[in-house]
């Protein structure tokens, strides 16, 4: 994120932050002058040292004075800081600039690619015969959006201190190809990351269901019981939160290259679009696709993996997409909507449901609504 947080300081916020923040005129022109002086003393000595992480230079590393110093976060990309960035009495390496910075990127950012992944999802790839599956909620597109813009910003400040930590230097990601483990590695940390962020959320979603953790954390997600792309998002926030730990606490252990976690950022939010958009594309045996994340939403104790079945082939846990799922015609008949609510109804009897009250009378309330579903849509869908 120090690249990120680089670009748009540079772009917008240091000149924000001199606004909100300004420093007085004799700092700002004394941080200006010494800061030219000590990169032009660094030039002749050799070159602008670098830094792990250009938003933080160490203070005993620097003359005398200089309260701040740039160094390119990457060597792919240089932006030289405007005046702006001098005048404001927060620095760029100021912690709290650092983590309010920080905190309104990855919501804004993390909205608007929630916003627009769902968005595409929903008009060009959700199939919207699943409004008239019974179990699909009354104004339901607007209660995952407005669930999801409640999360988001909650969800974003339990984040920053990771962020923070890693701007800082505190974690394994790296730069220069030659600063990594080995030319391999620069595929290799691909799968890694793949794997070991799908083994812990496996683990951490199947305790989420634990009846204590999801009365009180989970089960506002399984509020969709036939979701939507807008759902992807809709969690209670710390359960949106505790699922995404895996993803900072990687780089804390393993290296990773600075692009490669901005790009796995990005693809794990599309991802989990994906597995909420109902289009069951994907009929693998290893990929955990939106086919088997519609049998966890639908019966609850099967498929908690994110990217493979992998673990819960292990943990027994594991229960295969029906193949009416796959086709077209027959994925919301009436035939495989029946067996769907049956299945529900023998798990909940089980006292697999996760439930309480609330939610058997819910029940009670859809299987009433079938019988209009069968004469109001059984030419439609079946």
């Amino acid at each position: 994120m120090d690249v990120v947080l680089e670009v748009l300081d540079t772009l917008f916020l240091d000149r924000v932050w001199a606004t909100v923040l300004p420093a007085s005129t004799a700092t700002a022109c004394l941080a200006a002058v010494q800061h030219a002086a000590a990169a032009a003393v660094a030039s002749i000595r050799g070159g602008t040292a670098t830094a792990g992480n250009a938003t933080f230079s160490s203070m005993r590393e620097l003359p005398t004075g200089v309260r701040y110093q740039y160094h390119p976060s990457t060597q792919y990309l240089q932006l030289q800081p405007s005046e702006w960035a001098y005048l404001s009495a927060w620095p760029r390496d100021h912690v709290l600039r650092q983590a309010i910075s920080l905190y309104l990127i990855t919501w804004l950012f993390g909205l608007l690619i929630y916003l627009v992944c769902a968005s595409l999802s929903y008009v060009f790839i959700f199939d919207k015969t699943a409004f008239a599956h019974p179990r699909f909620l009354k104004h339901q597109v607007r209660q995952e959006i407005r669930q999801a813009m409640e999360a988001v910003p909650i969800m974003s400040a339990l984040t920053v201190p990771f962020f923070v930590a890693e701007v800082r230097g505190y974690t394994k990601l790296y730069d220069r190809l030659d600063q990594g483990p080995g030319w391999a590695y620069t595929y290799l940390q691909f799968p890694l990351f793949i794997a070991f962020t799908d083994f812990c959320i496996y683990w951490i979603h199947r305790g989420l269901h634990l009846p204590v953790l999801y009365r009180r954390l989970h089960k506002a997600h399984h509020k969709w019981i036939m979701p939507t792309p807008y759902a992807s998002h809709a969690f209670h926030p710390v359960d949106g939160f505790v699922q995404s730990i895996p993803y900072h606490v990687f780089p804390l252990l393993f290296p990773l290259q600075k692009f490669a976690y901005i790009a796995l950022f990005v693809f794990i939010n599309v991802w989990t679009v994906f597995i909420h958009d109902g289009e069951y594309v994907s009929n693998s045996p290893i990929i955990n696709g939106a086919a088997c994340h519609t049998m966890h939403h639908l019966y609850f104790h099967y498929n908690y993996g994110q990217f493979t079945t992998l673990w819960d082939r292990l943990g027994g846990s594991y229960r295969h997409p029906s193949e009416e799922l796959f086709g077209r015609e027959t994925k919301l008949s009436l035939k495989e909507t029946e067996r769907q609510l049956h299945v529900m109804e023998t798990v909940s009897k089980a006292g697999g449901g996760n439930g309480n009250d609330h939610d058997r009378d819910r029940d009670h309330d859809r299987r009433y609504a079938l019988g209009g579903y069968q004469a109001r849509d059984k030419t439609k869908i079946s």
